[in-house]
């Protein structure tokens, strides 16, 4: 009778064991039962027997019951809630684990400096990210730099340059705070005395003016010394700018009419600094703006080759420079059009 017991026993156990590992084997297996790629949305708060059948449902498993099972083996585990990307075939466990991780689907958006709302938002839509109406009504409203610029009247200026995360879930709202939160912790390692509100509109000046590096602090310089001396900033940029708050479609373009225009931000007319910032300005012009050149330049004009700017102390100077920026380009173009004729 002992003998028999001991039989029936190792048997049930064999039985056992070989169901285990014939359990287990099916739950290794890779599965795809989809074409192309799969988004899946794990709500907050989803059950297992919920999840177990968007798993079924999508073709990412053959059964509810395999997923039911490895986490039965996993009690413990907290599975992410969010939005998940799969194209490859994958095991039971190899889900689990992502959801696990928390691997939600994710992609990069990059803001070039120098960028103002309406790029930013150009650069949304195109992406297919979100509506680019939708963000600039988030970037119009200042209340998340109230604390360090009351004056702000947008978030331009802002919005820190950089690449960040997002995923399709991401509002225009949640975009706005990510790159505020960026800019906040930028001004943080800068530092300086200057006020946010003229230290950002200065930047962003610097930002538009030169795309060389070493002329940042140098423009900032010639920027202070027109300042301090009560001369218009003539800044080329902040005219486009005005046209672009007047609805203008070719701001890019600068006329006559403009340059006469009354408005705020023309600082060919107006003294001092204008309203605000007219883009987002880069760590680095940003500490020009707050540690600027000590220089006695009061002019700068673009080299004939475009290299860089021509910095100058007096008008006469600059007027050189001036002049043989147009000889320059006079001849470029009668070259060209030479080329062509011929």
């Amino acid at each position: 009778m002992f003998r028999w017991l001991v039989r029936i026993t190792v048997a049930l156990v064999a039985l056992a064991a070989a169901a285990g590992a014939t359990g287990y084997y099916l739950l290794s297996q890779p599965f795809r039962g989809f074409e192309g790629e799969k988004m899946l949305e794990i709500t907050r708060g989803s059950g297992s027997r919920a999840i177990a059948k968007q798993l079924t449902d999508a073709g990412l498993i053959q059964s509810e019951w395999m997923f039911l099972a490895a986490r039965a083996v996993q009690p413990g585990v907290i599975l992410q809630a969010g939005e998940y990307q799969f194209q490859d075939a994958a095991n039971v466990w190899q889900i689990i684990e992502r959801l696990r991780k928390g691997d939600v689907y994710t992609f990069e958006f990059t803001i070039p400096e120098g960028s103002n709302i309406w790029d930013i938002a150009r650069l949304l839509e195109s992406g297919g990210i979100m509506k680019e109406k939708d963000f600039l009504a988030a970037a119009a409203d200042p209340t998340l730099i109230r604390d360090i610029d009351p004056a702000a009247e947008s978030l331009e200026g802002y919005l820190f340059p950089a690449t960040y995360r997002l995923s399709r879930k991401t509002t225009a709202q949640d975009l706005c705070r990510m790159m505020v939160q960026q800019f906040r912790r930028q001004w943080k390692q800068v530092g300086g005395e200057m006020p946010p509100h003229d230290a950002v509109t200065l930047a962003s000046l610097v930002e538009e003016e030169t795309g060389v590096a070493s002329e940042r602090e140098l423009v900032s310089g010639v920027f202070s010394n027109r300042l301090k001396k009560g001369m218009q900033l003539a800044c080329d940029p902040t005219v486009m700018y005005a046209s672009r708050l007047l609805g203008k479609r070719n701001a890019n373009v600068i006329y006559k009419t403009d340059l006469k225009r009354e408005h705020p931000y023309n600082t060919y007319l107006n003294t001092g600094l204008p309203p605000g910032p007219i883009s987002s300005p880069g760590a680095a012009s940003i500490a020009a703006a707050l540690h600027p050149a000590a220089t006695e330049a009061i002019y700068f004009m673009a080299r004939p080759d475009r290299s860089g700017h021509v910095f100058s102390a007096t008008l006469a100077a600059h007027n050189r420079a001036v002049q043989n920026f147009r000889n320059a380009t006079a001849a470029s173009k009668a070259a060209e059009a030479t080329s062509q004729a011929n």
